[in-house]
């Protein structure tokens, strides 16, 4: 199995840009990173907010979801040998499966490492805390359709269905930079990872559909 890469550096260390004390006795600034979604911002030195380092109640939320949310992207993926007869879709599919399988295992570590509660992957449902349907989880009914389809059909309902689970995860993401989590380094840098990584694909299927 190809192991994990971040390779989107911590979102609150300093890839920065330092500018020197000026002339007139000003002093220096930092260009400091925004999280997904979020630009830049210029700030005095002696203003760079420090990290926290701890993790939250709201981190634990983000990787118990995002297990269970990962979770039925595998169920759409094991639906592609049989159903498709297109080259491309297939090896899409292997990509996502092996990408989230990956990340499943680093969250299962995580949470494990912290004591916390880890999701059964096996038994996968769409609800997280407080019962609501997380974000671009498909309905019982989008999976039977799913299911039930043939050829292009599949083709196209899959590269739907799997753009509104990628836009999901989008959300989830933001969600936890909105509740004050992803400030433990490790979680920052792998929501940003998980932010990156779904883009690129979601982007990737809109070609792959706008072809059909």
């Amino acid at each position: 199995m190809i192991s994990l890469r971040l390779f989107v550096p911590s979102l609150l260390i300093a890839t920065a840009a330092l500018t020197g004390c000026t002339a007139d006795g000003s002093s220096a600034t930092v260009v400091q990173p925004g999280r997904p979604g979020e630009t830049g911002k210029v700030v005095p030195l002696d203003q760079v907010e420090e990290p926290e380092t701890g993790y939250t109640d709201a981190d634990v939320r983000f990787m118990q979801g995002m297990i269970r949310h990962h979770a039925q992207a595998l169920q759409m993926t094991d639906l592609v040998a049989g159903r498709t007869e297109s080259a491309g879709l297939p090896r899409l599919a292997k990509r996502i499966e092996i990408s989230q399988r990956d990340e499943i295992d680093l969250m299962v570590r995580w949470l494990g490492e912290r004591m916390e509660q880890v999701p059964s992957v096996d038994s996968p449902h769409g609800h997280g805390h407080g019962g609501e349907l997380m974000p671009g989880m498909l309905t019982e009914a989008q999976l039977t359709e799913l299911r039930g389809a043939k050829g292009e059909q599949f083709d196209r309902l899959f590269y739907q269905y799997m753009i509104q689970h990628h836009t999901g995860a989008l959300q989830m993401v933001e969600r936890l930079y909105a509740e004050q989590g992803g400030m433990e380094p490790e979680i920052d840098q792998f929501a940003t990872h998980v932010d990156s990584d779904q883009r690129i694909e979601i982007v990737r299927m809109q070609q792959l559909l706008a072809g059909l």
